[in-house]
């Protein structure tokens, strides 16, 4: 599966183009809140993971580890009913936003992800992009762990960190999953205006 071909152009493997293909679901199954989005989660993460370890990028590859835990999670707060507290009536999880503590948090979480990752990549395995692996995939849990409760800064977070991947997998020679990143952005920006109109009905 690691195996180069050629498409339009550009050199990738089929594993890639599967991961490709299984990724762009995910994003756009996200954006319509749909929950099988998890499932092509856990699949993409799984495929990514070996995609990622050829390419000596440990830390994204760590990640795809743990966004298969955070899929299975996140499919079951997306699937969970919940009882109001002011009635008895069910209800399911919504889009809200981050109060000003949890976004001191988020944040805070993210810059401690970043540091201890930094460190763990540099001492501990030959990755020539240790900081900036570190970086989005610190982002990166924070942004799953975000969509996961259906926050909408969630997007926020995947615009910044996708635009960032862009320009890594290209220093990677990873051209495919370069184009998937940049498409990402668009659907990013795309899911944060669904997400709005989302919250909008529901005030």
């Amino acid at each position: 599966m690691n195996d180069s071909l050629s498409l339009v152009g550009l050199v990738t493997t089929p594993l890639e183009l599967i991961s490709f293909v299984l990724a762009a679901i995910t994003v756009w199954l996200n954006i319509g809140q749909n929950h099988w989005a998890w499932l092509f989660s856990i699949l993409s993460s799984a495929t990514y993971a070996l995609v990622f370890f050829d390419a000596r990028l440990y830390g994204d590859t760590g990640l795809q580890l743990v966004f298969i835990a955070l899929s299975l999670w996140g499919w079951h707060q997306w699937l969970k009913v919940r009882v109001k507290a002011d009635s008895n009536t069910d209800a399911a999880l919504h889009v809200s936003r981050l109060n000003a503590r949890a976004w001191w948090l988020s944040a805070s979480a993210w810059l401690a992800g970043f540091v201890a990752l930094a460190w763990f990549l540099h001492r501990y395995t030959d990755s020539d992009v240790p900081r900036i692996d570190a970086f989005l995939t610190a982002g990166s849990l924070l942004g799953q762990w975000l969509l996961a409760q259906k926050k909408l800064e969630t997007w926020y977070v995947w615009i910044v960190v996708d635009l960032l991947y862009v320009g890594l997998y290209l220093y990677k020679s990873l051209m495919l999953t370069a184009i998937l990143y940049a498409i990402f952005v668009a659907l990013a920006l795309a899911g944060l205006r669904a997400w709005q109109r989302s919250e909008r009905s529901l005030a």
